[in-house]
């Protein structure tokens, strides 16, 4: 199976298909937040840099991912979760990544869907089970409680129209242009991820990883 960079829209999907590959395909999931976080337990200087907030240099976040990949055994397959989110950074990433066999996924989902997911979606806090108030086949059978632990369902402060599409935008702008950069080196895969039931889509995403 190869290795897998997505990009993907907020509330895309990306999560739910990077989670089906590290449970059923073995994949490793190297998320930069969690790799900042490790790095930073024995990096004093790191470690103040998340305390204070400071932005973190492309030049440290891509050393970091670079010897995680490293760490990797040559057989094992991961994906990248947070990078590249510019084309600078897919610049510098396509040395890290020479000579490995990896393919970037573009998970396309209309704008409109991608809306519903967010303002629609709330948790239990209790078993952290998540539903969708505006999609009928994910909403709980009596509203705004768990069908499992009975308990009041929540929905995040950010799940809102307003923070929606600032990220929305921001995306477009920074990270959308990967999409034609990695189509020009012949790397790009799509594939949809509008319907309800992904079945079609996971069935889809391991055909690309496994060509």
């Amino acid at each position: 199976m190869k290795s897998v960079i997505f990009i993907a829209p907020p509330a895309g999907g990306k999560g739910t298909l990077s989670e089906y590959l590290v449970n059923n395909y073995g994949y490793e999931h190297l998320s930069t937040g969690d790799l900042l976080r490790k790095k930073a337990l024995v990096d004093k200087e790191l470690a103040e840099m998340l305390k204070t907030g400071n932005l973190i240099s492309d030049e440290i976040m891509l050393d970091i991912i670079k010897e995680a990949i490293n760490e990797l055994p040559k057989s094992k397959p991961f994906i990248l979760d947070g990078v590249p989110r510019t084309l600078q950074q897919a610049k510098v990433l396509d040395i890290i990544l020479d000579g490995l066999n990896y393919v970037v996924v573009y998970v396309s989902v209309d704008e409109s869907i991608l809306l519903d997911r967010v303002l629609g979606r709330c948790v239990c806090p209790k078993c952290h089970k998540t539903y969708n108030n505006r999609i009928k086949e994910f909403k709980p059978e009596v509203e705004g409680i768990c069908d499992i632990c009975h308990e009041k369902l929540l929905s995040r402060s950010d799940d809102n129209e307003e923070t929606f599409k600032i990220r929305y935008q921001q995306y477009m702008t920074s990270t959308y242009p990967l999409v034609e950069y990695y189509k020009n080196l012949g790397r790009l895969k799509v594939i949809s991820n509008n319907a309800v039931d992904q079945t079609s889509t996971l069935e889809c995403l391991v055909g690309v990883l496994s060509d």
